[in-house]
């Protein structure tokens, strides 16, 4: 059964979202770079080589595995595990779990903030953000703000001082004030927003709406939606280039990519050779693409949308998150 939206952890009539981000902290000097694909069937992570495309370990964590976040700043890996209620800390370095998390009921969207100091999950059917804080060497316990119904897809800011969240059932996207620990504004969006993606550059934040095909664009300063974009069937989870010229979307129930272009706000290309296509991130001039059924991440030229290589991973592939990353070089 394939990853989805009604519930968490799965048919193919449902659809599960997380923000994706594309970038790396730009003061880092980073050791090369690997894609943590979260695999909810075999209950693991499969850690790919981004410069060779080859899985060089294969991480167990808790049950069904669904939303990871990659932080370079923080040299670890965070990935929820939506039945075991919890989240998995790894190390990036020894590439081996060192902690683990309470998380609430049914833990997926995920996101932590560029400078590496805070965590943030949503807490599925708790109606909650959790709020932890990452150091040296542990991640506090969590810290709860109460937010809408069914939270799902998470977007921090840079310094963690602002979270967007994705209140699924309300049809709206949540602002919260992490010092205040309340919801300073909602927008409403499309049908059943999911997945979020935050572009500081360009003040905007990117709404995948699964029940209405559809990406809200949200102008971050004004806080209000500029521009509707129709994508594929059900999408699931988006990318941006490195200079944001184009966003990528995965469109599960279509089995495509959109290709988006943010200039002109509008579908300029649709890829095609997926199989259920669930979580998706950048990297230099790649794209790496999530397949849930084919169990495997297809690797697509950005700039051509050519396919160039099939990477086998574990059983159910989700990536649903900032899958991408490398700690810090000594």
């Amino acid at each position: 059964m394939a990853g989805g939206e009604s519930s968490i952890i799965g048919p193919m009539t449902r659809l599960l979202a997380l923000v994706v981000a594309t970038t790396l902290a730009p003061a880092l000097a980073l050791a090369s770079p690997y894609a943590w694909i979260t695999n909810q069937g075999s209950h693991d992570v499969s850690v790919i080589d981004v410069t060779s495309h080859k899985v060089i370990e294969t991480v167990p964590v808790g049950r069904a595995p669904a939303g990871v976040v990659a932080s370079s700043a923080a040299g670890r890996v965070f990935v929820t595990n939506a039945e075991s209620n919890d989240v998995s800390v790894i190390d990036m370095r020894s590439r081996r779990v060192v902690q683990t998390l309470a998380a609430g009921s049914g833990p997926v969207g995920i996101d932590a903030s560029a400078d590496g100091r805070h965590l943030f999950v949503a807490d599925w059917y708790g109606g909650r953000l959790l709020h932890y804080r990452i150091g040296a060497d542990s991640v506090s316990d969590f810290e709860a703000i109460a937010v809408g119904k069914v939270p799902a897809g998470v977007a921090a800011t840079a310094e963690g001082h602002q979270v967007w969240v994705a209140e699924r059932d309300d049809n709206r996207i949540a602002l919260i004030d992490v010092a205040a620990r309340k919801v300073i504004d909602r927008i409403s969006v499309g049908e059943h927003p999911f997945a979020l993606l935050l572009d500081e550059r360009h003040d905007r934040l990117y709404a995948l709406n699964v029940l209405s095909d559809d990406i809200s664009v949200i102008d971050t300063a004004r806080r209000q939606v500029v521009a509707t974009v129709s994508v594929g069937k059900a999408p699931y989870g988006a990318a941006l280039d490195l200079n944001g010229s184009r966003l990528f979307v995965t469109n599960q129930h279509d089995e495509t990519v959109s290709v988006v272009d943010t200039g002109a706000m509008k579908t300029v290309q649709t890829l095609t050779g997926f199989d259920y296509p669930e979580g998706i991130s950048a990297w230099g001039g790649r794209v790496y693409v999530v397949n849930w059924m084919l169990d495997a991440v297809i690797v697509v030229d950005a700039a051509t949308g050519r396919t160039l290589e099939t990477i086998a991973t574990g059983a159910n592939s989700r990536g649903f998150g900032a899958f991408i990353g490398a700690p810090p070089s000594p």
